[in-house]
């Protein structure tokens, strides 16, 4: 388990993340989940090595939403509105040919 950290910790964490990796925003999708394996590595077939993603836990699903549609107002992909209160975990991943938005 994830110890859940403070957004700002989270939101700093992302944006290197994604900046280390030399592509723009408009080439990543954030979601929120309460399954991180179930939909990141599942639903959305990110491969587990040699790819770039992220996920963290967050205080609690208001907190990952907020965070989700600050990261879609900054140019990322994804959609807003699933899931339900369960929904603490954030992720971003590279989409690439291999992976299903």
């Amino acid at each position: 388990m994830f110890q859940t950290q403070t957004s700002n910790t989270i939101s700093g964490e992302i944006d290197a993340h994604m900046s280390s990796s030399g592509f723009p925003n408009k080439d990543w999708y954030v979601g929120v989940t309460s399954d991180i394996n179930e939909r990141l590595f599942g639903f959305h077939r990110v491969p587990r090595k040699e790819h770039w993603f992220i996920y963290r836990r967050c205080v609690n699903a208001a907190s990952a939403r907020a965070l989700e549609t600050a990261y879609h107002k900054a140019g990322c992909k994804g959609s807003t509105g699933g899931g339900d209160d369960s929904c603490v975990y954030i992720y971003a991943y590279l989409i690439t040919q291999t992976t299903v938005e």
